[in-house]
């Protein structure tokens, strides 16, 4: 059996606001460089409570343009995963109406 980890490293300051995530994977292509990163959202499955818990993280530097690009980006992976592990087609095809929803959204605030 193999043991894989993966590593979030993020220095905070003096008032706890993240000012730098760094992570590293077992298997990562760049082998034990930390990589960086200015958000992560990490969700869990408490199996016995039967509901999620989430870490989510960002730095004073992420912008805010980019952070809800991240997370039209991050349920619209969710879909991927509904569809791969589920295979319930209906349901991923909704996430990723919803994800357009939200790109187009985001483009007629960018007009403004």
């Amino acid at each position: 059996m193999k043991n894989s980890q993966i590593i979030f490293d993020i220095t905070l300051d003096k008032e706890n606001i993240p000012e730098k995530i760094q992570w590293t994977a077992t298997d990562s292509p760049t082998g034990d460089k930390p990589m960086e990163s200015k958000a992560i959202s990490l969700s869990l499955w408490d199996h016995k409570e039967k509901h999620s818990l989430r870490i989510d993280l960002w730095t004073k530097e992420m912008p805010v343009d980019e952070m809800k690009k991240f997370y039209i980006e991050s349920i619209a992976g969710i879909g991927d995963s509904v569809l791969r592990s589920t295979n319930d087609e209906k349901m991923a095809a909704k996430i990723r109406e919803f994800c357009n929803d939200l790109v187009e959204f985001l483009k007629k605030e960018e007009s403004k």
